[in-house]
Order: C-alpha cells, then sequence, then structure tokens
C-alpha cells in the first residue's frame, strides 16, 4: 500500500490537509505554494486547544511541494469568502501519489489540481 502524505513527508506529520483551509494557490518559482490555515492534530507540537467557535487547532502557514515536473491547472471558479472576508479556496482533497507511478504525486482540490513529480515539501508554520 502506498505510503500517505503524513507518512511520506516529515513536515506533515500531524497535519490534516483534508479540513485545512486554502487562502490562496499558485505555481512560484517552479514550486506548488498554498497559503493556508492548516489543521494541527493533538500529537503536533504546536498544537494548543480549538479557540472559540472553532473544531481545531489553526496554524496560518505556508506549503511549499517542489519537485520536477510541477503541472498545475487552477479552477476558474472565483474563491468564496469565509465571514472574515478572507478567500476561501477549500481543502486539499487529495494529496497521494500516482497510480503506476513511483515518483509522482496528485495534489486536488477545489482550487484545482496538479500533479508533482518526486516531490519535497515543507511546511512553513507561522507564530
Amino acid at each position: 500500500m502506498p505510503p500517505t502524505y503524513d507518512q511520506a513527508f516529515a513536515d506533515l506529520a500531524e497535519i490534516y490537509l483534508e479540513d485545512s483551509w486554502v487562502l490562496e494557490v499558485g505555481v512560484r518559482d517552479g514550486a506548488l505554494v498554498f497559503d493556508l490555515e492548516a489543521v494541527l492534530t493533538e500529537r503536533h507540537p504546536r498544537y494548543r486547544p480549538p479557540r472559540p467557535g472553532e473544531m481545531y487547532c489553526y496554524r496560518r502557514g505556508r506549503l511549499t511541494v517542489s519537485g520536477r515536473p510541477v503541472l498545475f491547472r487552477g479552477s476558474e471558479r472565483p474563491p468564496n469568502r469565509d465571514p472574515d472576508g478572507e478567500p476561501d479556496r477549500g481543502n486539499i482533497d487529495v494529496f497521494a501519489p500516482l497510480a503506476g507511478d513511483s515518483s509522482g504525486w496528485r495534489v486536488e482540490g477545489e482550487w484545482g489540481e496538479a500533479v508533482v513529480g518526486s516531490p519535497a515539501v515543507v511546511l512553513d508554520l507561522g507564530p
């Protein structure tokens, strides 16, 4: 069975992408870059109890997925807006190895879709 994203990439251990909010996404300097509100699980070292009215511990951060090639197709739909007026491009619904490809990964959500060859992943969480 292929590894899940949290098994394959150390920076995504104890991160739950499926309920993390994508604020912006695009290709910058040859990498797929997400600005997001990441969900941290209780075992993450930066976890804190959820704020009132929130279901999870969220931390703003930047997820960079670099590799060769990076093939990206963004959604043509304009983003929704959350109650605070910030853009809401949905979640990262799929981050999984490509079937039959030992090095490629697919990434999908309402924001669009991407394929990244031999990805390296860095998640930089804000304060």
